[in-house]
């Protein structure tokens, strides 16, 4: 006999001899407190049929044994313990000691890792009922723009059941041991094995070819209003298919035919209507209205500039009492020869643009001429988050039909602290959760292309992802997921500066230095995984929306109060300047453009102001040229925006509405790309809101 496999040639059944022997003599325990304080019957043969599970597990088949084993436990807490009521847990350990003295070591491991299984499921069972107790309460804001209706709470309990699953049953358990220490952060996790996580819409093909919602064929549109009505229900049954942002690539250009035989006033009222619907039809299960992004700017036919131009001046009218809506993101493309400079044919529009954000905060600004959009013409489009896909490894560069599938961020101020100052050593471990992180992505998209065309019946069914036309509702979605991006993520450069060298980027030029490196290390990985999986990995600026604060808790209580590093509720979003930090909007433009450049999965960057610039349109239109001038790819300007309910005061209000007295006041303010307002969001984001300082123009 193997006494670590615990081997016999014959496999006995399990039955109650352990109990048998037990009859009379008095020699095992009648009792045994459970982890609950409940008082039960004691049956060694429950501790016996436990080692002989972990002696499977590592082959082994002497039944025998374990429960010899099962009685040395007793006797070693009877005799050595003096143990009169024993616990769970002093079973278990005793367990352990008594399998690792008596040669069982390979034995003694599995015991203990299964221990740890069964440990991380119960106490995932307790974390579920807390987060639905606290659901049942309000809806958590980790999501901005998610309700606190009874939908959204049945649909936040759902997900707090989902993560709990995924974590304790189908992730790796080194991968879900690093995301419940913080190392890194699985992000959308409760649809890990669902769905994907965003597209870029080809809203032209759908509206020239008609779709099917999955309740019967919706005809092509023959007018402006039908067609920006059938645009809104395009984005909700795709956001229902999804769990990240839905977004049309090229809104102007696939409008423009759909409104060629509509006058000036019916397309106003179509564009009128689509914002009303994006900030009032819901999507996933009721809980949210769709997260919604436009793309427009570059479209120079008549009917095209049509679009953008309502577009723009019914946003800029506002809701039903001039409110400043919340959705869609609008994204006005920045091109010279089309629209950036005098004598441009849309250059009207970008002049109307920067009137309309100057007001209201969006649209946000992209630029095809920066140095790694340019190649691609007009084709980059970005979400309101950031994302942004474009080269493709099975394809053609195009942004129609693709999305990001799943993001994984990288704590990246824990790796700086525990490296004590070390740079190479900080360069070795990031390279091994980096390692860590693809690993993670690579198992969660074996998973999602097994999914099938039914699984997401509006996204893969009706064509919208690329190839996924050629697919049956049947068939596994590899072969148009391919076309999609996987990206790691970063946050808290600003704080793994200060770890490492005492500033940060906008502090020295050998932080700033250093930074790039870090970045470009880690774009550099990134691209060695594309080439090694064949698939589009990509490095993203992670937008903080679900993580703002959750790195710095657990950090802070692993590695206690860091000046400059855990000190905040907060890290500072992926490589900005710190938000507290008093800086001009060119400098940290210009600090800031370089990392653009290397996370080619996604950025933004923000100007600060104190007020809205309406009446400064000229320094408004300053900041968003210097933008373009230092390589900028994505972009925006943000100031406060505080609107009474009562009587419809728009400006900086402190407290009270200085018109009405009313202290009923809306304030929207955006942090990760969306607009949203400050109700909705968490302690975090309101600690950053809080410590941001205006960046003076000059």
């Amino acid at each position: 006999m193997e006494s670590d496999s615990l081997r016999l040639t014959t496999v006995l059944p399990l039955t109650k001899s352990c109990d048998e022997r037990a009859q009379g003599d008095g020699h095992f325990f009648h009792s045994i407190q459970k982890r609950d304080g409940r008082i039960v019957a004691f049956d060694v043969e429950k501790i016996a049929a436990a080692i002989y599970k972990a002696a499977q597990a590592v082959g082994g088949h002497d039944l025998e044994t374990a429960r010899q084993l099962a009685e040395n436990v007793v006797d070693y807490l009877q005799k050595e313990k003096k143990v009169s009521l024993p616990t769970v847990e002093e079973v278990q350990d005793a367990v352990e000691k008594i399998l690792i003295e008596k040669g069982h070591a390979r034995t003694a491991k599995a015991y203990i890792l299964y221990r740890d299984r069964r440990t991380r499921i119960r106490e995932g069972k307790s974390e579920l009922m807390d987060a639905v107790a606290e659901i049942l309460v309000e809806t958590n804001r980790e999501n901005a723009n998610v309700s606190n209706s009874p939908s959204a709470k049945m649909l936040q309990i759902a997900s707090a059941a989902s993560r709990q699953y995924y974590l304790s049953r189908l992730i790796p358990d080194d991968i879900a041991q690093a995301h419940r220490n913080g190392d890194i952060h699985i992000h959308d996790l409760d649809f890990y094995a669902k769905t994907l996580t965003c597209v870029q819409i080809p809203l032209g093909k759908l509206l020239y070819s008609g779709f099917n919602t999955g309740h019967g064929y919706i005809r092509p549109p023959r007018r402006a209003g039908s067609a920006a009505a059938l645009a809104a229900i395009i984005l909700q049954s795709s956001q229902n298919d999804m769990h990240g942002g839905q977004s049309f690539a090229f809104f102007d250009r696939d409008m423009a035919d759909f409104v060629a035989n509509s006058d000036e006033n019916e397309i106003y009222q179509a564009m009128e209507g689509l914002i009303y619907n994006l900030n009032s039809m819901h999507s996933r299960a009721g809980a949210q209205v769709p997260f919604s992004s436009i793309n427009l700017g570059c479209d120079t036919s008549e009917p095209g500039r049509a679009v953008t131009r309502n577009l723009l001046l019914a946003y800029e009218k506002g809701l039903g009492r001039g409110e400043t809506p919340i959705f869609p993101n609008i994204i006005f493309r920045v091109k010279s020869g089309i629209n950036f400079n005098p004598g441009d044919p849309n250059y009207d529009l970008f002049k109307l643009a920067i009137r309309v954000a100057a007001t209201h905060m969006n649209p946000t600004f992209s630029f095809m001429d920066s140095p790694f959009n340019r190649d691609y013409g007009t084709e980059v489009a970005y979400m309101g988050c950031r994302t942004r896909v474009i080269a493709d490894r099975h394809g053609e560069a195009v942004s129609d039909g693709r999305g990001n599938l799943s993001f994984t961020t990288i704590n990246l101020p824990r790796i700086a602290v525990k490296s004590n100052g070390n740079v190479q050593q900080f360069f070795t471990s990031l390279e091994e959760v980096l390692a860590l992180a693809s690993k993670q992505l690579m198992h969660r998209y074996q998973i999602q292309a097994h999914l099938k065309v039914m699984d997401m019946p509006f996204l893969m069914g009706q064509g919208l992802y690329v190839e996924s036309n050629k697919l049956k509702a049947e068939d596994e979605i590899a072969g148009a997921i391919r076309h999609g991006t996987l990206s790691m993520g970063f946050i808290g450069l600003a704080e793994t500066l200060t770890a490492l060298t005492g500033t940060h980027q906008a502090q020295s030029t050998d932080a700033q230095n250093l930074g790039l490196e870090i970045i470009r290390f880690m774009r550099k990985m990134v691209d060695h995984l594309a080439d090694q999986y064949d698939l589009n990995f990509t490095l993203l600026a992670t937008p903080a929306e679900g993580l703002s604060g959750r790195f710095v808790a657990i950090d802070r209580e692993l590695l206690g109060n860091i000046p400059g590093v855990t000190d905040k509720e907060y890290y500072t979003n992926s490589f900005h300047v710190p938000v507290s930090y008093a800086i001009s909007s060119f400098d940290k433009l210009a600090i800031e453009a370089p990392y653009q450049a290397l996370t080619n999965a996604g950025h933004i960057s923000y100007v600060e102001l104190d007020a809205p610039p309406l009446y400064n349109l000229e320094a408004f239109e300053t900041l968003i040229r210097y933008m373009a001038s230092v390589g900028i790819g994505y972009g925006g300007i943000n100031f406060p925006i505080d609107e009474c309910i009562v009587c419809g005061y728009r400006g900086v209000i402190e407290t009270d509405c200085p018109a009405c007295g009313s202290a009923d006041i809306r304030r929207i303010r955006r942090i990760t790309g969306y607009l949203s307002t400050v109700d909705h969001f968490n302690d975090a984001k309101k600690a950053e809101l809080n410590d941001r300082k205006s960046h003076m123009h000059a």
